[in-house]
């Protein structure tokens, strides 16, 4: 039996765990629907350095940080996602923008490269602001070595960048991983009956 399609837009960022946890639930849907997944990139910290900066710069109160870890540390469980202790958070700037001219090299190897981020970040420990990192990683995905050059070089893709911010700025959205599903946003990495319910809604012949 034919999978109905399903557009999903997601609003993400790759030093966010909680997108790792998201991506992961989304990706589920496809047991379900012909998924068409449209990513969009939030960089949530602009600020941090090249070379990265201590997790304890981020501001949060150290009890609300270890609620928020043990929370974080459930949902991986659940997963099956491996998180490797770490110290700092990366810049993701350079990694957005490989991304986002990673999608013109089709689904897979996006696909692979999305992955790949996520993983080397949070499952291996690796700085993903750092150029050499995301080289090898794009290399491992299948991105050509021309494509990459161009996500640093050319205008299109941080004017992609700038327009997803002024469509999450319109639409209110603040944080990430959010979700637009049909008629419905969803923030947070939601459980995948959430997703599904949404999904669901959006294509009433799966009820």
């Amino acid at each position: 039996m034919e999978k109905p399609e399903l557009e999903v837009v997601v609003f993400s960022d790759y030093i966010c765990p909680f997108c790792y946890i998201g991506d992961r639930r989304l990706a589920r849907l496809a047991e379900h629907f012909d998924l068409k997944v449209d990513h969009r990139y939030l960089e949530i910290h602009p600020d941090t350095p090249p070379e990265g900066m201590p997790l304890s710069e981020l501001g949060y109160a150290p009890d609300q940080w270890d609620r928020l870890m043990a929370h974080l540390s459930r949902m991986a469980d659940e997963e099956n996602i491996p998180l490797a202790e770490r110290e700092f958070t990366a810049n993701s700037h350079r990694a957005l923008l490989l991304a986002e001219a990673a999608k013109e090299e089709g689904a897979e190897v996006f696909g692979a490269l999305n992955e790949r981020l996520f993983a080397t970040f949070f499952t291996e420990g690796r700085n993903i602001g750092d150029e050499a990192v995301l080289r090898s990683l794009a290399d491992e995905a299948g991105v050509s070595p021309g494509t990459v050059d161009r996500a640093w070089s050319e205008p299109a893709y941080e004017k992609s960048l700038g327009a997803n911010r002024a469509i999450a700025a319109h639409l209110g959205i603040t944080g990430v991983p959010t979700y637009l599903i049909g008629n419905r946003i969803l923030v947070g990495a939601v459980p995948k009956k959430m997703l599904l319910e949404a999904a669901q809604e959006a294509s009433p012949s799966t009820s």
